[in-house]
């Protein structure tokens, strides 16, 4: 069977296809393309995808989508459960960090924007 997700291989989509191969499909064949063609390649080629925004084997519910390729396919091993856990936790980590860097880049608006108010009110005040 062929397997389709987005290319710039991260966490979830390393996981993944190993969890794949390793559980599900012995003789698995990974498609890694453009994240804009995932569904088209799927469709196209009879892949199913995953780790991709509005596929069933996708993100839900909070959880990454090795957990929901765990649960999909019914796997009940416990070391299993115990990787989805790290998995995502070091997918929320990722995210804190971009959004810790977006909020990063804003500080020196921030800090410009604070000046400007606390000279104005120092030009009031005297």
């Amino acid at each position: 069977m062929k397997w389709v997700t987005r290319a710039h291989v991260h966490v979830d989509r390393v996981a993944c296809p190993w969890l794949i191969a390793r559980f599900i499909d012995s003789q698995a064949e990974f498609l890694f393309v453009a994240p804009a063609i995932v569904k088209k390649v799927a469709e196209e080629s009879g892949a199913i995808p995953f780790d991709v925004e509005g596929v069933e084997l996708g993100h839900k519910d909070g959880h990454c989508s090795f957990v929901t390729i765990i649960e999909k396919y019914g796997l009940k091993d416990p070391v299993l459960h115990k990787m989805a856990d790290i998995i995502n936790a070091q997918i929320l980590a990722i995210l804190i960090r971009i959004f810790m860097h977006q909020e990063l880049r804003q500080l020196p608006l921030g800090f410009h924007l604070c000046f400007l108010t606390i000279t104005k009110i120092s030009e009031i005040n005297f």
